[in-house]
């Protein structure tokens, strides 16, 4: 049954936001340390332009040519709506793990725990593919960092395996840091989100700067793949569609930020809408200064590219490496937000393991156990198709198909509990859509229904561009299948086991 809006009131004795947190049940056992900024750069580096535009940009452009640029502003648009739902949740319920919590809030246990479940699975490989994406960028910079063999294009067999390596030392490196504690993590996550803001600002600049054509290169459509061109945008927007997500890492953070309520709401809204400004004016600049549209080389080699084309010098080192802090914050935002999520889950007894998993450290003040399981899946993952080119393509639309699954399963029952009649905050200042919020909340949930459509669709220039198996190809459906069949085995043995028969106090029949 779905609990009531409103909190029980909260030990006076306790400070403002730990008695908030003591008045939804739970113990104050985090580090509340971060303040705005750090609020704010937890959703930008999980959204991390840098990492996912320079990782996918070749992907979209392959195939809806320079016109593929209208799928950024749509999906934008599509997932502010989302935010904006996601912002009222959060000032209402201020609680780590946040997708569970909105949802078994909304809509019961079942739904909150499946909602949790498949946020968590999304999390783990993100994870992973973000560490990826070292190889788009390390070999770049210096070609010492191709350790294993001479091709560093990531959908080569050396570039797999050199990218699997990097991956796997990053996520050793982003283990460690969120077990050392939330202090060290926000430190080095706000100083590489500033990097990484630095960093987005001077490559526009140098595209800028060196344009060989002008802005109406985004009606160019000459370059699409074959056949109708709805078909090839519809791919195409599959870029956009995998880089704006995590957006709500602020509310992960919820338990650690000072004033969760009013901050986290507004550093939601704040991250996705500075990542569509500084990532449309990438893809624009990038369209723009590219020295040609046609030899191929946006599709392989990307905004790297046109980095190394436009300034090929140490300067454009230097720009290659603040994407590689990008990717380096990105994987350790990612990894924090879902070590939270783990832990608010097992503090609920709701996974395997959870006495462990809901353990926090006493002197870092961090749940340990979660950021290791999830650094040594995420590990497992890049190892277990080690040298499988096929892997990244197939990684990225899995772990998304699921992410956008779990973000439903918040909006559809928020959904119905506005057609109900949602409650407004007692607290009037709070973040609040008022009569506004079915629509936005309607057209919210229509786009999640539709994106994750487009995302699974089994199409085999997305899942087996090289060919494969038929598993490979219905990767999507066959991975949402999997994990939900995992989780209601999971759900049935640990969460809701089945309680033993009463025994009967009538006397048995008599033996004939």
């Amino acid at each position: 049954m779905a609990t009531t809006f409103e909190s029980p009131a909260a030990p006076p004795e306790l400070g403002r936001d730990s008695a908030d947190l003591a008045a939804f049940g739970y113990q104050p056992v985090l580090h509340r340390k971060l303040g705005r900024y750090a609020s704010f750069a937890a959703g930008f580096s999980f959204v991390s332009i840098l990492t996912t535009i320079f990782q996918f940009f070749g992907f979209g452009y392959s195939f809806g040519g320079a016109a593929f640029f209208w799928t950024w502003p749509l999906v934008f648009a599509g997932q502010f709506l989302v935010a904006l739902n996601f912002a009222e949740l959060a000032a209402r319920y201020p609680i780590s793990g946040c997708i569970y919590q909105w949802s078994r809030r909304l809509a019961g246990g079942l739904i909150g725990w499946f909602a949790g479940w498949m946020m968590v699975i999304a999390q783990v490989v993100t994870a992973a593919a973000a560490a990826i994406a070292l190889q788009v960028v390390l070999p770049s910079i210096w070609s010492g960092f191709q350790l294993i063999g001479t091709d560093t294009a990531l959908t080569s067999h050396d570039g797999a395996m050199n990218a699997v390596l990097l991956g796997s030392v990053l996520l050793v490196v982003t283990t460690t840091v969120n077990v050392i504690g939330i202090d060290l993590m926000s430190k080095i996550n706000s100083i590489g989100v500033t990097v990484e803001i630095v960093g987005v600002l001077a490559i526009i600049a140098l595209f800028f700067a060196n344009t060989e054509r002008g802005p109406d290169v985004v009606f160019q459509t000459d370059q699409a793949s074959p056949g109708p061109y709805w078909a090839a945008f519809l791919v195409s927007g599959l870029m956009a569609a995998y880089v704006m997500v995590g957006f709500d890492s602020a509310g992960e953070l919820s338990e650690e930020t000072k004033n969760p309520r009013k901050v986290a709401p507004r550093t939601i809204l704040l991250a996705l809408a500075a990542s569509a400004l500084g990532g449309g004016l990438m893809l624009l600049g990038a369209l723009m200064a590219a020295p040609s549209l046609s030899d191929g080389e946006l599709s392989t080699g990307g905004l790297a590219y046109v980095i190394t084309a436009k300034l090929n010098s140490p300067a454009g080192s230097v720009l290659l490496g603040c994407v590689a802090v990008a990717v380096i914050v990105c994987t350790l935002a990612i990894q924090t937000a879902g070590s939270r999520l783990m832990f608010s889950m097992a503090r609920d007894g709701k996974l395997p393991f959870a006495k462990a998993l809901s353990t926090v450290h006493p002197r870092f003040g961090t749940p340990v156990w979660p950021a290791v399981v999830i650094g040594a899946l995420g590990i497992g993952l890049l190892v277990l198709n080690l040298g499988n080119p096929a892997i990244f393509a197939t990684l990225a639309s899995v772990c998304i198909v699921s992410l956008y699954l779990a973000y439903l399963l918040v909006t559809v029952p928020l959904l119905l509990r506005r057609i109900q009649g949602l409650p407004a905050p007692e607290d009037k200042t709070l973040f609040h859509l008022g009569r506004a919020g079915i629509p936005i909340n309607a057209v919210a949930v229509i786009w999640g229904i539709a994106m994750v459509i487009n995302l699974a669709w089994p199409r085999p220039e997305v899942y087996t561009p090289a060919g494969g198996s038929w598993w490979q190809l219905w990767a999507g459906p066959l991975s949402v299948a999997v994990i939900l069949t995992t989780g209601a085995i999971v759900y049935r043995t640990v969460v809701a086991p089945p309680k033993p028969a009463t025994p009967t106090t009538e006397p048995a029949p008599a033996t004939p």
